[in-house]
């Protein structure tokens, strides 16, 4: 079995969009695996637990097969199963809906106190 770095995993199944955001995720202790906080190099294994913590959600994945290379998004139920619950994805929906409807789509590009209000309404207090 291939040793797999969990930033580079956690790229590869595009929960973050660049490896170096995975690395300072892991290094701000967002990441835990197995129900501990985690460096960056730590290696994965096959049925190893990943809580990913997004401000106030905490999303949670088991591996079902490590990966290297970054992975299309069709593929990634291979690599990875979501044990997020329920009453968290609706969290996450919710807080996506508030944060459409902050600003009607259309009005252009915001002005420089519309940016910092919506910065306002939508900061989280531990990232």
């Amino acid at each position: 079995m291939e040793k797999v770095r969990i930033d580079k995993y956690l790229w590869s199944i595009r929960i973050f969009k660049t490896r170096s955001i995975s690395a300072e995720a892991c290094t701000r202790d967002k990441v835990e695996l197995n129900g501990q906080l985690v460096k960056p190099a730590r290696s994965i294994k096959e049925s190893d637990i990943i809580k990913i913590r997004f401000g106030p959600f905490l999303r949670s994945f088991k591996v079902l097969q490590p990966v290297q290379r970054r992975q299309p998004a069709k593929l990634v139920a291979e690599f990875a199963l979501e044990l997020t619950s329920e009453e968290e994805i609706a969290k996450m929906k919710a807080h996506a809906a508030a944060r459409a409807a902050w600003r009607t789509p259309g009005l252009g590009r915001p002005t420089k106190k519309e940016r910092r209000d919506l910065d306002d309404f939508l900061t989280f207090d531990d990232w």
